[in-house]
C-alpha cells in the first residue's frame, strides 16, 4: 500500500474514533432514540433522491438496516446516554468482530479456523474483563447495551455479506432508509412526545450548537466521507491489508475521550481493551504460509485459463481466451471490497 493510502486509512480511523465524542455531544441535547432517528433521516432523504438503489435483494437491504442501523445504534446511543464513556464505547463496539465470526460459522456454515477461534476467545475474554471493571465501578447495564449494539452490527455484517452489493457505498447509504421509522417509534413509545418537543425547542438556543455540530460530524464526516474513503481503499487493496487499520478506531476513541471529555479508563479496562484489540487482530489476519513465502521470493503463482462459450447460429463454438491480452489469470480471488476476509465487516462506522 502506498504511503498516501496508508495515511488516508489512518485519517479515516481518526475520523471514526472522534465520532464517539461527536455522538456524546449530540446526546447532551437529544434523547438517544430520537437522535438516532434524526441522524438516519438526514442521510436517508438525499439518498432516496440522489443515489441509485443498490441491485440487491430487499430482504438483505432491510436486514442490513435493522442490524447495523437500528439494533447497533439503539444499543450504542442508549448505553452512552446512560453514562457509558464515549472512549470505552469505541472499544466495546469492536465486539462486532468476534460476533461476526461466530454468527458466520453458526448461520452461514463458514469455516472457523483454530486461529480465528483463538482470536474470538481472546476478544471475548477482554470484553468480560471490561464488563467486570464497569460493573465494579458503576453498572453493567450500559456496557451490556453497547455489546448488544456490537451484536446488531454483526447481524448487519452478515446481511451485507449476503447482499454482495456491486457498490458497497450505495448499500451503506441506502441502509439509512430503514432505521428512521423504527427508531422514531421507539422514541415516541419510550421517550415521549413531550421530551422530544422539549429537546427540539432547546436545540434552537446557542447552547445546543455542539449537539448540532456533533450530528453534522457523524453524518458528513463519519458516514459520507469516512465510509466513502474506506470503500475507495477497499476497492484498491486487499481487505486483509485495509481491515487491520480499523483497530486504530478504539485507540483514537480512548485518546479523544481522555483529552476532550476527561474520561480516564481504569487499568483493568485498559487491560481488557488490549485483549479485545489483540484478539480481533489475531482473528482478522491470516497466518503466513509457505506459499506466501514462495510468491514473495518471486516464484510464479499457479494460473488458470479462462474459457468462454459463444453461441453461433444453431450451434456452439468453443473459444479459449486468456485474460489481459495473453496473460494468465491467477486462481486466487480477491475478497469483495465490502468485506474483511476474516470478519466480513462492512465498511461503515458508528
Amino acid at each position: 500500500m502506498p504511503l498516501r493510502h496508508a495515511l488516508l486509512a489512518v485519517l479515516v480511523t481518526v475520523v471514526w474514533g472522534l465520532n464517539f465524542v461527536a455522538i456524546h455531544a449530540s446526546l447532551e441535547q437529544f434523547p438517544p432514540f430520537f437522535l438516532a432517528a434524526l441522524r438516519f433521516a438526514v442521510i436517508a432523504v438525499p439518498t432516496v433522491l440522489l443515489v441509485p438503489r443498490p441491485a440487491v435483494p430487499l430482504r438483505h437491504l432491510v436486514g442490513y438496516g435493522v442490524g447495523f442501523g437500528t439494533v447497533q445504534f439503539a444499543g450504542l446511543y442508549l448505553g452512552m446516554a446512560l453514562g457509558f464513556p464515549a472512549g470505552l464505547a469505541s472499544l466495546v463496539l469492536q465486539s462486532s468482530a468476534p460476533f461476526t465470526v461466530l454468527l458466520g460459522a453458526l448461520l452461514l456454515r463458514e469455516h472457523l479456523t483454530p486461529r480465528r477461534l483463538t482470536g474470538v476467545l481472546v476478544a471475548v475474554l477482554g470484553l468480560v474483563v471490561v464488563g467486570l471493571a464497569r460493573a465494579s465501578e458503576t453498572s453493567w447495564v450500559p456496557f451490556a447495551l453497547v455489546v448488544v449494539g456490537g451484536l446488531g452490527w454483526a447481524f448487519g455484517n452478515l446481511a451485507s455479506r449476503l447482499a454482495a452489493a456491486p457498490n458497497p457505498l450505495h448499500l451503506t447509504l441506502w441502509m439509512s432508509v430503514v432505521p428512521p421509522v423504527p427508531m422514531l417509534a421507539l422514541s415516541l413509545a419510550t421517550e415521549g412526545p413531550g421530551r422530544i418537543g422539549e429537546a427540539l425547542a432547546g436545540s434552537l438556543s446557542p447552547v445546543a450548537a455542539p449537539a448540532w455540530l456533533g450530528l453534522a460530524y457523524t453524518v458528513l464526516l463519519g458516514t459520507v466521507l469516512g465510509s466513502g474513503a474506506w470503500v475507495w481503499l477497499m476497492g484498491r487493496h486487499p481487505a486483509s491489508t485495509v481491515a487491520p487499520f480499523s483497530m486504530l478506531v478504539p485507540v483514537t476513541g480512548l485518546l479523544a475521550g481522555w483529552v476532550l471529555l476527561a474520561e480516564t479508563p481504569s487499568v483493568l479496562e485498559l487491560a481488557g481493551g488490549a485483549l479485545v484489540v489483540a484478539g480481533v487482530l489475531w482473528a482478522s489476519t491470516r497466518a503466513r504460509t509457505r506459499r506466501d513465502g514462495e510468491v514473495q521470493r518471486g516464484r510464479p503463482k499457479r494460473t488458470a485459463t479462462v474459457r468462454a462459450f459463444v453461441l453461433v447460429g444453431d450451434g456452439a463454438t468453443r473459444r479459449e481466451k486468456v485474460a489481459l491480452a495473453g496473460s494468465q489469470v491467477p486462481t486466487s480471488v480477491r475478497p469483495l471490497p465490502s468485506q474483511s476476509p476474516a470478519t466480513g465487516r462492512a465498511p461503515a462506522s458508528p
